[in-house]
């Protein structure tokens, strides 16, 4: 037996988006002791609080967690990469902190009590209030320029994929600097009875009859919890450490040499992301790069942003956003989503290339594939499921074509920068669909392993479990239709309300 360091009510493993707010939203009532339990560092780190610092964070050895998934037929058999963040803050110290609750409907269709549009509008203003996310105070021109993608757009309104828009996006940024869930929830929460324990990975929960009684580590150690165990390590960090406690699939389980605790089908299933693929432009006078024009402004940079929290290294690189439908269709909901980056990003492996541009990507906003997350005996098996229907991939391939007609007739001026890849190569459909499956990737929201209505009841509880229950963006039944960083701190925070209710 593992030796019991301390005792507490509740022990909340990852303070990520969603385990920071649960962690503040059980303070809030009062429930009890928490502690969080973090396998990586603190996010006090200067390349944390610059934006464009994720540059470096993302791939980080210390502070991303660097996860590739499992060769994919539907993309050539590439082993995909998956950043996900390892500190302080989780993947939302890495990210590009872009705001988006997503649809009404996208929580309607979950069809769980307690998780429609009406359920959770509430929960979005109160994280919203904590948060205060707002427009991204520097954008490049070209961002600006965007918003006048779309005819009937508003440009100073924010995008969203409710209906077919473009413009600069709202971010979770203050003077400049990044602004995290930790920031926003858990560090105001630390003044009660909220501790954080980091660099401590856990290795599995330990169950007593039917009830999770203790959180072990891999050092060897381990801590108690009195009334319960929160699960918010993310839609890849949740399942293994349920899959290493004996709670899942039997059969799985039985092929990965581990002795099964609770049969429970449906964990690590239903894995799932928006998948995406890019455009990259380049031209002098364009978007930012290396280029001699811009020396002295990368010079200034560092203390523009340090005085002033301005300038180059204030961007999130992500500034704004396209929602538009693949087939044209501008009163149609959008199915299609893209991020707009107006820095001159590498292609076909480089990282850095001399010059000026900007980058856009054409993401699926509700794919239908599925993948599933498994305990190999060489290690974790990470299987996105990309193009597994290749209805995605039909998709995906109209809305690429589609962005890069829109971005051929973007308002961006004499700032307009010609296509350098994939260029003149790819033109045909075929073509394109050929190009994107070998170049395709995700756009790092992974979602949906411990589903609610599945796995989980719909008060975020494991089944067949006391005491256990699972509070991140795992949760989602389907993913929602933008980014998911919102909607994982609200699933935090609502979940923490309710299990503080259910274990009083």
């Amino acid at each position: 037996m593992a030796h019991v360091a301390a005792t507490y009510d509740f022990v909340v493993i990852g303070a990520g988006s969603a385990g920071c707010a649960v962690a503040a939203a059980l303070a809030e009532r009062q429930a009890g002791s928490v502690l969080v339990v973090e396998a990586g560092p603190s996010d006090r780190w200067p390349l944390v609080r610059m934006p464009f610092g994720l540059v470096w964070t993302m791939g980080s050895k210390t502070r991303d967690w660097r996860y590739r998934s499992a060769p994919q037929p539907g993309a050539d058999g590439r082993r995909i990469g998956i950043p996900r963040g390892r500190m302080l803050g989780g993947s939302g110290s890495i990210n590009s902190m872009l705001w988006f609750r997503g649809c009404a409907s996208d929580f309607d269709v979950w069809n769980v009590e307690g998780w429609a549009w009406s359920d959770v509008a509430p929960a979005f203003e109160a994280v919203e209030a904590a948060l205060r996310p707002g427009r991204l105070a520097t954008p490049h021109p070209l961002t600006e320029a965007l918003g006048g993608l779309f005819g009937a757009n508003d440009p100073t309104a924010p995008p969203t994929p409710e209906h077919q828009s473009a413009g600069v996006g709202y971010f979770n940024l203050h003077n400049g600097r990044r602004w995290s869930a930790a920031d926003a929830f858990l560090r105001p929460a630390l003044a009660g009875r909220v501790s954080v324990l980091q660099n401590h990975q856990v290795s599995d929960i330990a169950i007593d009859g039917d009830r999770a009684r203790q959180v072990r580590f891999t050092d060897g150690t381990a801590v108690a919890a009195r009334k319960g165990v929160v699960l918010s390590a993310g839609a890849i960090g949740s399942p293994e450490i349920l899959l290493n406690s004996g709670i899942g699939p039997a059969e799985d389980l039985r092929a990965a040499g581990r002795d099964t605790r609770i049969d429970l089908p449906g964990i690590g299933a239903n894995l799932h992301d928006h998948p995406g693929a890019g455009l990259h432009f380049m031209g002098d006078g364009s978007g930012y790069g290396l280029h001699p024009s811009l020396t002295a402004r990368w010079l200034a940079a560092p203390l523009q942003w340090l005085l002033s929290g301005r300038g180059i290294l204030a961007s999130p690189t992500v500034e704004g956003a396209a929602f538009f439908n693949a087939a044209g269709v501008d009163a149609t909901a959008p199915d299609i989503q893209s991020h707009f980056i107006p820095f001159l990003l590498g292609w076909d492996g480089r990282k850095y290339l001399r010059g000026q541009g900007y980058f856009a990507d054409a993401v699926v906003c509700r794919p239908v594939s599925r993948g599933r997350i498994a305990l190999g005996k060489a290690g974790l098996e990470i299987d996105l499921g990309l193009f597994a229907d290749e209805a995605d991939l039909d998709l995906l391939t109209r809305g690429w074509m589609r962005l890069r007609a829109l971005l051929a007739d973007a308002p961006f001026g004499a700032r307009k920068a010609v296509e350098m890849f994939p260029g003149e190569a790819v033109r045909s459909e075929e073509a394109a669909r050929a190009h994107i499956r070998a170049t395709c990737g995700t756009a790092y929201h992974p979602v949906g392993t411990c589903a609610l209505g599945g796995p989980l009841t719909p008060r975020c509880a494991v089944r067949g479990v006391d005491g256990l229950w699972v509070a991140d963006a795992s949760v989602m039944p389907r993913i929602t239709s933008a980014n998911t960083n919102a909607p994982a701190m609200m699933i935090g925070h609502r979940a923490g309300q309710m299990i503080a209710e259910d274990a009083a």
